[in-house]
């Protein structure tokens, strides 16, 4: 089954907002927080019928002389065909490359299991459609992958290990990735499929993979709905661990997130629609969650959101931004709830933060944190950056508004607000009540902002005036 990016999204958009209001004026933060209890009424986990595949019986064995590939697609195979249920992979370590996910599987880690990926970009051919950083394009398959697919599960509480490292995947963001001959120069790849992105070239023109050096997710349904991704451990990703990529109805639960490469965002929804991410756990090499919907002109092409999405009862470590939106938000970020999150670690920079430039463009609103309890942040406790890498040098003026925070806490920080739009685009209506930020070390940084008010908020024990 597959589905046009629009088309799907469309028919699986929330009216949870529907009704029209002035560009200027969010609701009042308990009346939008009374609406998420009809939001969570939709975002149902598939259910899964009562019938296991052991991987074991289709010739998958044990250890690393083994790949077990070509098993693992065959017990998905019959458990598809069958109706559906769970594909097991038992205690022990099993070694593949790239997992393919069809419709009414649940891809189950049995605790005592590790399924390792191998360390072959070879693997993870053929090439399939994807996006990187938020440019679509024809690349290495995810790990674990879906197209067109519809109730889908990763659950269980055994482990996910890519393997990756400094020797291998990782490298490919270095002066001599791996694969390439001494003295090689670098393909900087990045940049030339930003450009395609930029000039439209076709996606089935956008051919990258072997010879080339864009690293792949590590679990992305594509195109798909009723998504439930739980229990498991994940370790070591090539580049973003959970990536839903054009989906509907995505429930993220329980998952531990240990990994410190390049780029290792913990939970990047791409473009999706009703999101749910609880009682997870982060310490990443980027941010812990990144909310994505498209990057510059090719995201606006596509014109496919991310919106209705609800985190709570999670746990921050180390990373760039402990939630993040953006920054490829082309397409646009509304409708996010964050509750009951705690966020502690020298190495987090900012524990809420929104990246955007002249590039990008896009519309981030109605966003509502409350009951945040953070320790320490190395930066600062919002930051919202219209100058993220490109800066200025771009055509479009991003819309940042109606962000409502209220009874957050921290311990220690730089900053307590870094706020910085341009002087032709201000961001608007920014809230923040019942909060006390302490020790912190610099004054706030607040540039073109309309509509910043401040209600029994404290700094360094003194309260906190709204600017005139």
């Amino acid at each position: 089954m597959t589905h046009d990016r629009r088309t799907f999204l469309a028919a699986t958009a929330a009216t949870l907002f529907a009704t029209a209001r002035p560009a200027g004026a969010a609701p009042a933060q308990a009346a939008a927080w009374d609406q998420v209890p009809q939001l969570l009424a939709r975002i149902k986990p598939p259910v899964f019928a009562k019938r296991d595949f052991d991987i074991a019986k289709y010739g998958a064995l044990a250890g690393e002389a083994h790949d077990c590939s070509e098993a693992i697609a065959k017990a998905i195979d019959a458990c598809n065909k069958a109706g559906g249920g769970r594909v097991v992979v038992p205690a022990g370590i099993f070694y593949t490359g790239a997992v393919h996910l069809k419709s009414n599987v649940n891809l189950y880690i049995s605790a005592g299991a590790t399924l390792r990926f191998i360390a072959d970009p070879k693997k993870y051919l053929p090439l399939v459609f994807t996006r990187f950083e938020g440019t679509e394009l024809m690349n290495y398959s995810p790990f674990i992958y879906a197209d067109g697919q519809e109730n889908l599960g990763v659950t269980g509480e055994g482990t996910l290990d890519g393997q990756c490292n400094r020797t291998n995947w990782w490298s490919w963001t270095t002066a001599k990735p791996w694969g390439q001959p001494d003295g090689a120069p670098k393909v900087d790849d990045r940049a030339t499929l930003t450009d395609m992105g930029n000039k439209d070239v076709p996606v089935a023109q956008r051919v990258f993979g072997e010879g080339h050096y864009l690293r792949p997710a590590f679990i992305q349904p594509c195109r798909s709905k009723n998504i439930l991704i739980e229990g498991v451990s994940i370790i070591n990703s090539p580049m973003y661990e959970l990536n839903p990529l054009y989906c509907g109805n995505v429930t993220i639960r329980n998952v531990k997130i240990d990994s410190h490469g390049p780029n290792n965002d913990g939970c990047d929804p791409d473009s999706c629609t009703d999101v749910l991410i609880e009682n997870c756990s982060f310490s990443t090499g980027d941010d812990c969650i990144a909310i994505k919907a498209g990057r510059n002109r090719d995201g606006r092409r596509v014109a496919a959101p991310t919106e209705n999405v609800i985190i709570r009862n999670c746990d921050m470590k180390d990373g760039h931004g402990g939630v993040t939106i953006g920054s490829e938000m082309s397409a646009g970020v509304r409708n996010v709830f964050v509750e009951n999150c705690r966020l502690n670690s020298p190495n987090l920079n900012e524990a809420l933060r929104f990246k955007t430039n002249a590039m990008r463009g896009g519309t981030i609103e109605n966003i509502y944190f409350r009951n945040i309890t953070i320790g320490e942040v190395s930066d600062a406790i919002l930051q919202v950056d219209f100058y993220y890498q490109e800066g200025t040098k771009g055509p479009e003026h991003p819309v940042v508004r109606n962000i409502d925070i209220r009874d957050v806490t921290s311990k220690k920080s730089k900053y307590a607000l870094q706020l910085r739009g341009f002087p032709d685009a201000p961001m608007n209506n920014i809230h923040f009540e019942r909060c006390a930020f302490e020790n912190v070390a610099n004054p706030d940084v607040v540039e073109n902002v309309k509509g910043l008010t401040l209600t029994d908020v404290k700094v360094n024990g003194k309260t906190a005036q709204s600017p005139a």
